[in-house]
């Protein structure tokens, strides 16, 4: 097992300006993406992850902490749901859909087509032989972070690659990467 892997968490119209939750620079880290796949990047596979939300309970509220609970986003059949312009028609190896009737933060949570018998993320990446993971995308702070450290949990060397994230909350960007570490996870830039 020495394949090397990139994560691209969350990259969804949703996320991003104009979305129904937009992160401030999210349009900005889907070109960035986009520049990194359309180069010699290295990556023996390339997977994705979706928010992928049918009803997922308290997760969603029409009075939301931004913490728990959130705005309507990402529900399966609207433009905002599918990934990025800039990166949906990019052929991913696989696209990891997750939280349809539950919060789900970590790609780990997600299946290939969100059903509870498809293909999960961890015995995908262990067929193709992945030890190493780079993750980046969408948020920082939630959806990057869970994913980071449950692929450090079990196992897989895992950085974040920051410079190709933006966070909900970027004033706490020094302390998410102090917990990134201690949970065994690097932080790097892709350039």
């Amino acid at each position: 097992m020495n394949a090397r892997a990139l994560i691209v968490v969350d990259v969804q119209p949703d996320f991003c300006e104009g979305g129904a939750l937009p992160v401030v620079g999210g349009n900005a880290v889907a070109d960035k993406i986009a520049d990194l796949l359309d180069s010699e990047h290295g990556y023996d596979l390339v997977v994705a992850t979706r928010d992928h939300h049918i009803d997922p309970g308290a997760h969603f509220s029409d009075h939301p902490d931004y913490v728990d609970s959130w705005p309507p986003h990402c529900v399966v059949g609207t433009p905002g749901q599918r990934l990025h312009p800039d990166l949906d028609s990019r052929e991913f190896a696989a696209v990891f859909d997750k939280g349809s009737h539950a919060a789900a933060y970590s790609g780990f949570e997600g299946t290939i087509g969100g059903e509870p018998e498809g293909e999960a993320l961890e015995p995908f990446l262990r067929r193709h032989d992945v030890s190493e993971v780079d993750v980046c995308g969408l948020a920082f702070d939630y959806c990057v972070k869970a994913t980071a450290v449950d692929a450090a949990a079990v196992g897989f060397r895992t950085r974040v690659l920051v410079d190709l994230t933006a966070s909900v909350h970027p004033e706490r960007d020094d302390e998410l990467a102090d917990q990134l570490s201690a949970a065994g996870v690097d932080t790097h830039t892709a350039h």
